[in-house]
């Protein structure tokens, strides 16, 4: 089955299902409005904590793969809200202008990097209905999907992904396969209105919150706006998300704390090809001056290898090597600069934790000698 939103659950409110009747031999149509979001996500809620109270994890495997079950009557076994192995965790969620609360379990973290909302993953998952009837599964096989929505990816996974951390790559094997080991792994419990919400399909009934298991092998990080600085470097307040707020209609009141927008001009960093709103671009901002590119001999004569053409955020040095990209060292661990910004002696300052960066600060150009 496909995993994809209907698009046309998105449009404005003046969607609706069409029925026909018979009656006298007359056909007529019957419009059925969307349900309002608010209240469904509050019977979704309610379901969803009905069944975390009435099943039980009857196994977890080696590979993290689990097994849900529903409490016979009678039964002792300890329900998935009481339980303390996994940990129940949520998360609030700002979507539809309201804010959900997304249950989610973390059966291992994993060790690499976790993605931001935006980023590219690659993952395997089973999904099934609360009545445990399962709907569709990629069968443990990895694959590759965009959490920008941009191949229409459901909302809730975008919100739930970034809790895990991507494994770590083993040896590329004989046949030229790549397997992972020490992945994230959990299950999230998603509200009709983070999934396919009006537009169910097959066995996926209209308005049906669902129940998805997942594994995060790898990550890809994204660059939307194209400015040299990756969209997780560009997530001001830290919290592993970035948000695209323009339609006011959708996103009317979303919380200030979610809000990365640097020149307060209603465009996201991610997607803002000027951060700062000065007149310059970022692009143009974080690229190094000629003599500072490659290996160079310092005025002190001294070879120094300043790296590629463009500044890094100095505190993503530490990244590792991707063994599965040959031709490229994400590592990145001869370069000696990170993103600079000035200091109240005009000097470039490129490593001060607190330092404001170029890109981010409109008032560099006259502070700068």
């Amino acid at each position: 089955m496909n995993k994809f939103k209907y698009f046309f659950i998105l449009l404005i409110g003046s969607i609706a299902f069409i029925s026909c009747n018979k009656d006298d031999d007359d056909d007529k149509t019957v419009t059925v409005p969307l349900r309002d979001y608010t209240e469904q996500s509050k019977a979704d809620n309610d379901s969803i904590e009905k069944y975390l109270k009435t099943n039980y994890i009857e196994e977890v495997t080696a590979d993290f793969d689990i097994k849900i079950s529903k409490i016979p009557k009678g039964g002792t076994q300890t329900s998935i809200w009481d339980q303390k192995v996994y940990p129940l965790q949520t998360r609030d969620v700002y979507n539809d202008n309201i804010t959900y609360k997304v249950y989610y379990l973390v059966l291992n973290e994993g060790v690499g990097e976790a993605p931001c909302n935006y980023d590219d993953i690659y993952a395997s998952y089973v999904g099934n209905l609360l009545n445990g009837t399962v709907f569709d599964t990629s069968d443990n096989l990895g694959r590759p999907f965009r959490l920008d929505g941009s191949d229409g990816i459901i909302d809730g996974w975008k919100e739930i992904f970034p809790k895990f951390k991507a494994g770590k790559a083993n040896p590329v094997n004989a046949d030229g396969t790549i397997t992972y080991s020490d992945f994230g792994a959990g299950v999230m419990f998603l509200p009709s209105g983070l999934a396919y919400y009006a537009g169910g399909s097959g066995k996926i009934a209209a308005y049906s919150p669902l129940v998805f298991s997942v594994k995060l092998y790898a990550i890809q990080r994204l660059d939307h706006d194209r400015d040299g600085i990756l969209d997780i470097n560009e997530d001001i307040n830290g919290d592993g998300y970035v948000y695209d707020f323009r339609n006011k209609e959708l996103y009317a009141n979303p919380p200030a704390e979610l809000i990365d927008d640097t020149d307060g001009d209603g465009v996201a960093d991610f997607i803002d090809i000027d951060d700062d709103g000065d007149g310059y671009t970022t692009l143009l901002e974080i690229t190094k001056p000629t003599g500072e590119v490659g290996e160079v001999v310092n005025e002190d004569g001294e070879k120094v290898n300043y790296g590629p053409s463009k500044y890094f955020p100095f505190e993503a040095f530490n990244v590792e090597d991707d063994p599965t990209t040959p031709n490229t060292n994400e590592k990145l661990n001869t370069e000696p600069r990170g993103i600079p910004a000035f200091a109240a002696s005009g000097e470039p300052d490129y490593t001060s934790p607190e330092r404001r960066k170029l890109h981010l600060d409109k008032d560099h150009h006259t502070a700068k000698p």
